[in-house]
């Protein structure tokens, strides 16, 4: 079993930086790929980035690629977004997720354990 808590969710203006950071309990962390999905108000959650367990591997959407960059401290057992750039369509509730099974996947099926999420509000 594994919980994941995320934190630095915020407001900020466009164009700004926020860096979220997804904490997880267990010993199996550094066993497992970590996503980033977000899900704004009347949308279907949206893929994001995910890395794989070395950190070695990234992916990123194509609508953060270049903006927002995935990494990973397994010593801490905690994984990142750092966000820059920030538009207003980044409005919305993120929330990270772990894979057991390592399948490096983009859809949120792929994914065994999840967050409760950090809102982040981009104003224009």
């Amino acid at each position: 079993q594994v919980q994941l808590v995320e934190s630095g969710g915020g407001l900020v203006q466009a164009g700004g930086s926020l860096r979220l950071s997804c904490a997880a309990s267990g010993r199996s962390f550094s066993s497992y790929t970590m996503g980033w999905f977000r899900q704004a108000p009347g949308k279907e959650r949206e893929f994001v980035a995910r890395i794989n367990w070395a950190g070695g591997n990234t992916y990123y959407a194509d609508s953060v690629k270049g903006r927002f960059t995935i990494s990973r401290d397994n010593a801490k057992n905690t994984t990142y977004l750092q966000m820059n750039s920030l538009k207003p369509e980044d409005t919305a509730v993120y929330r990270c997720a772990a894979d057991s099974r390592r399948r490096l996947g983009r859809t949120a099926s792929a994914y065994d354990y999840w967050g409760q999420g950090t809102q982040v509000t981009v104003s224009s």
